[in-house]
């Protein structure tokens, strides 16, 4: 058969099919339909009241978007790939929690996980002892989220979170065990221990302020490794704690009226460069019973003194323009917070 006779059959069962069933099947199923926004409101002006259905009738690239109010209900994500949870904003919409169930939100379920969601601009309350609970998922956003209790992760991968403020955990504000997480840009206070670092789990922090811990403000231990750069640990029972076989990198840090600086256990391995220290009891410390100075452990291009905070009395903890943190080593400032002339207060 040559190529023209080829082409009038291959046209023939073209036509015949336009006018088969199979033409009008092809035709009925169309474009798959694009992303939707899902609607939940309390008043019943969206599509949803409750934030459970409208999640799981979520599908792929779909956007949940939460109307302002107080919901006293928890959300569960699991089983999803590639949707957003967002709020109407920060100060407008809060998760409460059932008191019938531990975690007011939680992200991937034993044995099922959740895979690229983002959630954002909402407030989330403690419930039953944590508020966020983070289970065998991979790539996780929380941005401008303020989170009224723990959050806590057990075996998640590429969690992102910044911008968040967390706090008033009665035990450790971020917890991580046997997770891979960067934290950017945070605020975390007002917590027994600010962030526990355990198990296998691998976390970068940078340029977020914790402050206020009744313990350390970070705690490194087991097999974890920590990179933290350019955080603003202050007004801490500690700084930070390097323990077990861990394994770390600290630098440009500003390390701040807290009551002391790094404990660091033998155990572990830590490297330290270019950190600020302004304690009471001593920058470095070896774990023992009890803890023991070792100013041997100071790097030799660690900064001691007063950083000149604008006003640490009431919290702010930028720096001062007079600062003698500026431009050490390769950072333009120690710590998490840019310096700003005191006018700017």
């Amino acid at each position: 058969m040559n190529f023209g006779m080829k082409r009038r059959v291959f046209l023939s069962l073209m036509t015949a099919l336009a006018f088969s069933g199979f033409g009008v099947v092809w035709a009925e199923e169309g474009p798959l339909p694009g992303p939707r926004t899902l609607v939940v409101a309390l008043d019943g002006t969206g599509d949803y009241v409750s934030l459970q259905e409208a999640v799981d009738a979520a599908k792929k690239g779909d956007t949940v978007f939460v109307k302002a109010g107080r919901y006293a209900q928890d959300v569960t994500i699991h089983s999803k790939d590639k949707i957003k949870l967002v709020g109407a904003g920060v100060d407008q919409v809060t998760i409460l929690g059932r008191d019938i169930v531990v975690g007011a939100l939680h992200v991937g379920k034993w044995p099922y996980g959740a895979t690229d969601i983002e959630i954002s601009d909402m407030t989330i309350n403690d419930s039953g002892g944590h508020a966020v609970g983070l289970f065998n998922g991979q790539r996780i956003v929380l941005r401008r989220v303020k989170i009224n209790g723990m959050l806590f992760s057990q075996q998640v991968h590429d969690v992102q979170i910044e911008d968040c403020v967390i706090g008033g955990s009665e035990t450790t504000g971020v917890q991580f065990a046997d997770s891979d997480a960067v934290l950017i840009g945070n605020v975390i206070h007002d917590n027994d221990h600010g962030i526990s670092i355990a198990g296998k789990s691998n976390v970068q922090l940078e340029r977020n302020v914790i402050r206020q811990s009744l313990f350390e403000a970070v705690v490194v231990s087991g097999h974890a490794r920590a990179v933290i750069t350019s955080n603003t640990l202050v007004k801490n029972g500690g700084g930070a704690a390097f323990l077990g076989q861990s394994q770390s990198d600290v630098s440009g840090n500003v390390v701040a009226l807290n009551r002391v600086g790094f404990v660091i256990a033998p155990t572990s391995q830590t490297t330290s460069s270019f950190n600020a220290f302004y304690n009471t009891e001593g920058d470095y410390l070896r774990v023992g019973t009890p803890n023991q100075p070792a100013p041997e452990l100071k790097a030799r291009s660690d900064i001691a003194g007063d950083p000149h905070f604008v006003d640490p009395e009431h919290d702010d903890f930028r720096l001062r323009l007079d600062t003698p943190l500026l431009k050490v080593g390769q950072f333009p400032y120690l710590g998490a917070l840019a310096p700003v002339p005191i006018a700017a207060r």
